[in-house]
């Protein structure tokens, strides 16, 4: 590892400790306060659903620079939980303004879908169509009503548990749609979870999931899947006493055999918001790195 390399990972550690103990002091910095709005958007493709709910974070100059194209993160968030816990347990506005503010994380907006509510699953079922609903009605509204770039080279995707398979699943069905997935401890296929068992609807959920397993996709991937699988930057983390550890090594095996780039990091940490935090960050870090890449 250079010296540079080794300065910026310092650099994300500290941040992402400071805004998951101490947000208050990096708030306290010099920085142009972003906001984070929770909002409802039209819905037809869920059945019975006509209103759906998301948030969204804005950079602090998107008000100011009014002609201005922002790059999107699509944010998922894990089983059980809503679009709003990257707020209420990531310090999610506060996290980017302080990045931002010290050049760590480009000026962007991060779109935090709702994953729970009347069904937990982001993958199309009969009379469920989420995946329908996300490419087909979520980020056309996003893009029609917030100045983000359209074009793939602008859009990534990342999430934790549920919420890091939705990412790879929609990485590996559409690739022509984002530059980057973040898989943070993604649930990639069936496994036992002892607060499913007590649940109707749990075997369907596990069997939905099962279904689109994205290592068996990848295991047998057509070579054109292949090549545009390549295409994309595929970032894996997970921590060493995760239940999803094995899956997502085992992603990460696929990856290998197919020849298809990617990064993995294993950290000390559970399947938890002590380990979702600092990876938060250095998703953020990482999207600098790219953004600022592209001419």
């Amino acid at each position: 590892m250079n010296k540079k390399h080794l300065t910026y990972r310092i650099l994300m550690l500290v941040i992402g400790i400071l805004t998951l103990w101490c947000p208050d002091i990096l708030a306290s910095c010099p920085q142009q306060k972003g906001r984070l709005e929770q909002l409802k958007m039209p819905c037809s493709l869920l059945q019975g659903i006509t209103e759906r709910d998301f948030s969204i974070y804005l950079p602090g100059s998107y008000d100011e620079a009014t002609e201005r194209r922002y790059p999107v993160l699509y944010l998922m968030h894990g089983g059980g939980e809503s679009h709003t816990v990257w707020q209420r347990k990531g310090h999610l506005r506060e996290r980017c303004d302080s990045l931002i503010a010290c050049r760590a994380m480009p000026e962007m907006i991060i779109v935090c879908p709702e994953g729970n509510q009347q069904n937990m699953m982001y993958f199309n079922a009969p009379q469920w169509k989420y995946e329908d609903y996300f490419f087909q009605e979520l980020i056309p509204y996003i893009e029609a009503n917030y100045r983000t770039f359209t074009d793939r080279s602008h859009r990534a995707i990342a999430g934790f548990s549920m919420g890091g398979g939705a990412a790879t699943v929609y990485g590996v069905h559409h690739p022509e749609m984002f530059c980057m997935v973040c898989d943070i401890s993604g649930y990639l296929r069936r496994q036992h979870l002892e607060w499913l068992k007590n649940d109707p609807s749990g075997e369907w959920r596990q069997a939905v999931i099962e279904q689109n397993n994205p290592i068996l996709r990848i295991e047998n991937g057509t070579d054109e899947e292949v090549s545009a699988w390549r295409t994309v930057d595929w970032f894996v983390t997970v921590g060493d006493r995760d239940f999803t550890l094995e899956a997502n090594m085992d992603l990460v095996k696929a990856f290998r055999k197919k020849g298809i780039p990617y990064s993995f990091r294993v950290d000390s940490g559970d399947h938890n918001w002590l380990f979702v935090a600092p990876a938060m960050t250095n998703i953020l870090g990482l999207l600098n790195q790219h953004f600022n890449s592209i001419k």
